[in-house]
C-alpha cells in the first residue's frame, strides 16, 4: 500500500521508538485523544508518547489508510508489550496542511 510521506514518516518515527521525530509530524496546537485522556501542543504530545513507548514498546504495521481532504483514517496492526497485542487499532486524523492538526486512537 502507498502511503503519503507524512503518514510513512510518522509510522517510521513511532517504529524507531524516536518520540521528537513523531512530535514534530504535528502542529503546534495538535490535539491527540487515548485511552480516556486528552493532550494539546507538541510538548504534551511528545510526553505521552515517549511514556507510552517506554512502557509499551509499539510498533505500527499499516493496513489501510483514507484522506478525504483534510480527513484521515489510518488502521494498523499495533504490537508491543501491552495486555492484547497485537490490536487493531484506528488513527482518526485531522490534517493542517501536511502535519497533524488532530488524532483521535480507537479501538
Amino acid at each position: 500500500m502507498k502511503l503519503p510521506d507524512n503518514i510513512e514518516g510518522f509510522i517510521q518515527a513511532q517504529n524507531n521508538l524516536d518520540s521528537s521525530a513523531f512530535a514534530a509530524y504535528f502542529t503546534e496546537h495538535a490535539t491527540v485523544s487515548d485511552e480516556g485522556s486528552s493532550y494539546t501542543g507538541m510538548a504534551e504530545i511528545k510526553e505521552w508518547i515517549q511514556q507510552a513507548t517506554e512502557k509499551y514498546r509499539m510498533q505500527l504495521k499499516p493496513i489501510d489508510f483514507s484522506q478525504t481532504g483534510a480527513k484521515g483514517k489510518l488502521t494498523v496492526e499495533v504490537t508491543g508489550t501491552f495486555p492484547g497485542s497485537p490490536a487493531v487499532m484506528h488513527y482518526h486524523l485531522g490534517f493542517d496542511d501536511a502535519l497533524i492538526s488532530s488524532l483521535q486512537i480507537t479501538g
